[in-house]
């Protein structure tokens, strides 16, 4: 037919994706115009990141900015190669951005009448990305630690001292920079870098970037401070969060760490693995239209289903008794600790502990009736390998035989689903596979395969290995 690619390239907990989704894809005269002047094709970019870093690298080079998703690519059908492409454009002119309706009009136009110049410009883009490619190594030498002592010392000019963390808002978890800095410090033990891990992780998860009702991590915060966060849960940054938590719980005994290990290993088992054993890929941010709406109350809300007393202890933990911090709405962050708790409230620690524990499995069963955000059910053999690994870490710190379970079958899961003929593959929704497997896949898997083989032995394990 010879039009042009109209390629977006999201994924399922994206919140801009929803967004443009919405507005334009499910809007019967923008379809028109897209199906009239384009071949739309949506790509997952979860399942298909290799796309994604091809179409991420052109996007930097044709705007000379980052990109982002939802990715939107328009692409000449004969090559593949981009000529134009963007991120969220608006149904609406807005935000500094063209309508998107008029921007297909304008697209299609110039594809119409300047192929020539269309072409020009894929030859000279095609030239730029054959140039990041990584060239091929000769005469390797085993590296020494020289790299290591320049990312430590790079983490810790970047170490946010008063609020954690690495750099400044929006603030990513980072949790491979952390476990980075952990093994650091137990091969040549600092404790400054010690207390950058601690510092960071206790602020996360005393902050709002967990969940205090229901267990889990959100994807990152959009302050500094880790107040209010991008709602969405990805199960890739869980896995590795929890594994950080028992590897504290163990360093420090300290029973802060423990439990929040076991906050997330509890959310996943309840409501991120399949009853084939594979474990989801992620929680959306939005329900009912709306991001954040299932995470945050009101104090009216919670003081309707807690006693005054236990009331007081939230408003004094949590910020119900400060002004509201998102939209209207309170999202829980913690503003003092248990034991300050403790001695405001001039009561025991264990007395404290048991009353926050009933308060949140009330508001908990009262947060289930609300409507659920959206759910990825793909499971993806990169990402259940990484809470693989947590789980088996949990299982082995915490001595939490439900832990184990749960780890044995998303491998007999993975085994039987996504490892055909001697490959794994990389992406799988019940018990239908797709697409071959990333070097990500091989490598997570098996260094999860082998924390599972620490916490049971099994010889069939280490001949899957």
């Amino acid at each position: 037919q010879d039009k042009p690619i109209l390629l977006s390239i999201g994924y399922s907990a994206c919140h801009w994706c929803h967004v443009m989704a919405h507005e334009s894809f499910e809007d019967p005269a923008t379809a028109a115009i897209m199906n009239q002047h384009f071949i739309n094709i949506k790509v997952d970019r979860e399942e298909r990141p290799d796309l994604d870093k091809i179409y991420q690298a052109a996007h930097h080079l044709l705007a000379e900015r980052a990109g982002g998703w939802p990715l939107t690519m328009f692409l000449s059908p004969h090559d593949l190669a981009p000529f134009f492409g963007g991120t969220y454009f608006p149904k609406e002119a807005r935000y500094h951005l063209p309508a998107f309706g008029d921007l297909l009009y304008r697209i299609a136009e110039v594809y119409r009448t300047r192929r020539s110049d269309i072409q020009k410009q894929n030859q000279s883009l095609t030239l730029h990305l054959r140039t990041l490619e990584i060239p091929e190594a000769t005469g390797l030498a085993p590296p020494d630690t020289h790299p290591l002592r320049q990312a430590r010392h790079y983490l810790a000019q970047a170490f946010d001292p008063v609020d954690g963390g690495l750099g400044q808002a929006p603030k990513f978890p980072h949790t491979f920079a952390l476990d980075f800095l952990l093994r650091e410090q137990a091969l040549q033990p600092d404790s400054a870098t010690l207390w950058q891990v601690t510092h960071s992780f206790r602020k996360m998860a005393w902050g709002g970037l967990y969940d205090h009702i229901g267990g889990g991590f959100y994807r990152y915060s959009v302050d500094a401070h880790w107040t209010i966060p991008h709602f969405e849960k990805m199960l890739y940054d869980n896995g590795p969060l929890l594994q950080l938590a028992c590897d504290l719980w163990q360093l420090t005994q300290d029973e802060f760490y423990a439990q929040t290990a076991q906050g997330v290993a509890d959310w996943v088992l309840r409501e991120m693995q399949s009853p084939q054993g594979g474990c989801y890929s992620s929680l959306d941010a939005d329900s009912a239209g709306h991001e954040g709406q299932f995470y945050t109350w009101t104090p009216a809300e919670v003081r309707q289903h807690l006693d005054p007393e236990t009331y007081a202890l939230l408003a004094y933990l949590y910020g119900l008794d400060r002004r509201a911090n998102f939209e209207g709405q309170w999202h829980l962050h913690g503003y003092h600790t248990l034991a300050q708790a403790g001695e405001h409230f001039q009561q025991p620690l264990p007395g404290i502990e048991s009353r926050l524990a009933q308060a949140r499995q009330t508001l908990y069963t009262v947060r289930c009736r609300r409507v659920w955000p959206g759910r990825d059910d793909k499971i993806l053999t990169a990402w259940n390998a990484l809470m693989l690994r947590g789980l088996a870490r949990a299982a082995r710190s915490l001595h939490e035989p439900r832990y184990l379970a749960s780890a044995q079958q998303a491998l007999a899961y993975v085994q039987r689903t996504l490892w055909r003929d001697g490959r794994l593959l990389a992406t799988a929704k019940g018990e239908t596979a797709a697409l071959m497997a990333y070097l990500d896949d091989y490598a997570f898997l098996l260094e999860a395969v082998l924390e599972l083989l620490q916490t049971r032995w099994d010889s069939t394990t280490l001949d899957f290995a």
